[in-house]
């Protein structure tokens, strides 16, 4: 015991030293954590700013809520969109006109053919044949662009080509 109190006496001054080294090193230590601690204190201040809440686990309930909402509403937006879309397809939406002379004999264009399709070159052709007699007119189901029942004019291919290409050129 007297060997230990001679050594603690001859090292006394690097005994307190070392101690006073641990408790600076404690020191530095602390304020470095006090120093965290403020800036995570001033995020959570931020990120709860305005709202009253006791603790993560009722944000992020109320963020799957939200997000169980919103998948809802993009799930009806999604399906408004398809039949939208299945209309714009039925609807007509390509026409042109064209108007001529079927008779050599008898003056001015005043027979046309008009083509109305839709976005799957459904429809129908109206020709007007218009003489000194009268006008006549006749109307042709179009599928795919063409006629399935009767055989088509010039004026009526014409008519339907036209109105193709003022789709095409819609696009660009």
């Amino acid at each position: 015991m007297e060997n230990m109190q001679i050594l603690v006496e001859t090292n006394l001054v690097l005994l307190l030293a070392v101690f006073f080294f641990f408790l600076l090193s404690l020191l530095i230590w602390n304020i470095s954590l006090h120093l965290d601690l403020k800036k995570i204190q001033a995020t959570n201040r931020e990120f709860f700013k305005g709202e009253k809440v006791k603790n993560m686990e009722e944000i992020l309930l109320d963020q799957a809520k939200n997000l169980k909402a919103l998948d809802k509403d993009i799930q009806e937006l999604y399906k408004i969109s398809n039949e939208i879309n299945n209309l714009a397809i039925r609807g007509i939406h390509k026409i042109s006109a064209i108007r001529f002379n079927p008779f050599k004999d008898v003056g001015g264009n005043q027979s046309f053919s008009i083509a109305l399709l839709n976005g799957k070159n459904n429809g129908i052709t109206i020709t007007a044949l218009y003489t000194k007699e009268g006008t006549r007119v006749y109307s042709k189901a179009i599928t795919g662009g063409d006629s399935i029942g009767f055989p088509l004019t010039e004026e009526e291919r014409e008519a339907i080509k036209m109105a193709l290409l003022s789709e095409d050129k819609k696009k660009k």
